[in-house]
């Protein structure tokens, strides 16, 4: 068996005070997860905070209702039972203790516990046969179905279009602040500052599998120092830039992406053929670093352009010389 399954009940074998029970608690939860997402949104997003406050409020109504029924059929005694001790019943996923939780995907969270909410009270509706509880259930499905269109209403009132762009704005900068300039970076270094040392080795050996070599370890030896560099180098607290492990993830992955570009084609035996292919993918890192820079950045390209694309040519042609003389 199993551990943690043999001891969990099936939906089918409910009673209907069970299935009551089981209302109450799953409103109460997710009265306190709305309440968690309105705690993390309220600093950043005030106005997205208050619809999830009056969501939360949602829940305490229909918890209300729920328990208040429980009372007039099965009195004052509520048996405990959650959600971990019904198989097959909808699980809440623990997002809520995700550090930097975004908004987007907040909101994304929010209309799949609507609409698992709304399939539990129809099953459940259709499993009790008291007329009272069967329409109480009925009526917090339809609450459901509607409880989207509610958000809807609730965006309209505190979330107007000139809100709404302000707080995209925000989630956007703070996107590009956490994951792209730490990440673009990343890549400048990785891409450039590698070029001198694997043409170099290139043009004096002529052997690809060495030239591979001091490849791979000049890109990995350069993703983990820019890696500690990156978050050893800000909190993240005073800046704003968000957690210093995902900076420090994003700026040692693509600077170790960004060597290995042009240390790969190495692998192909043949000296020239790796060398033309290596120079075709350093011409490709170095336009995409300047879309990058243009696109997420707002550097504009002309001023991207020379500073990339020359700056990499001067390290290039520095390798080659070396490498040559």
């Amino acid at each position: 068996m199993i551990p943690g399954i043999a001891s969990r009940r099936r939906f089918s074998d409910l009673s209907e005070q069970e299935i009551l029970a089981l209302a109450i608690s799953s409103e109460e939860d997710d009265a306190r997860i709305y309440r968690s997402y309105a705690e993390r949104l309220r600093a950043d997003y005030p106005s997205s905070a208050e619809i999830f406050d009056a969501m939360a409020k949602e829940e305490d109504k229909h918890r209300h209702w729920l328990i208040e029924r429980h009372k007039a059929r099965f009195g004052e005694v509520i048996p405990l039972i959650r959600r971990e001790h019904v198989a097959g019943f909808y699980a809440r996923r623990p997002v809520w203790l995700v550090e930097n939780l975004g908004l987007e995907r907040i909101r994304t969270e929010a209309e799949a516990m609507e609409r698992e909410a709304e399939a539990f009270y129809r099953n459940a509706a259709a499993r009790t046969e008291d007329a009272e509880t069967r329409k109480l259930l009925g009526d917090l499905a339809a609450a459901e179905a509607k409880h989207e269109k509610k958000a809807g209403d609730l965006v309209e009132t505190h979330l107007g279009d000139e809100t709404r762009e302000e707080e995209d704005r925000a989630a956007h900068r703070q996107f590009v602040l956490t994951w792209v300039q730490p990440g673009l970076a990343g890549l400048m270094d990785g891409s450039v500052s590698t070029l001198a040392p694997i043409f170099a080795t290139a043009f004096a050996t002529q052997d690809t599998w060495t030239t591979f070599l001091v490849g791979l370890a000049a890109a990995v030896g350069a993703g983990i120092s820019m890696g500690f560099t990156e978050v050893a180098s800000d909190d993240g607290v005073l800046s704003g830039r968000g957690s210093p492990i995902k900076r420090g993830i994003s700026a040692g992955v693509m600077t170790t992406l960004g060597g290995l570009g042009h240390a790969l084609p190495y692998l192909i035996p043949d000296f020239w053929t790796a060398t033309i292919t290596a120079i075709i993918i350093v011409f490709v890192e170095l336009w995409a670093i300047v879309w990058i820079q243009n696109r997420y950045m707002e550097t504009p390209f002309m001023r991207a352009t020379f500073q990339v694309v020359l700056g990499g040519a001067l390290v290039f042609a520095a390798g080659v010389l070396i490498g040559a003389g």
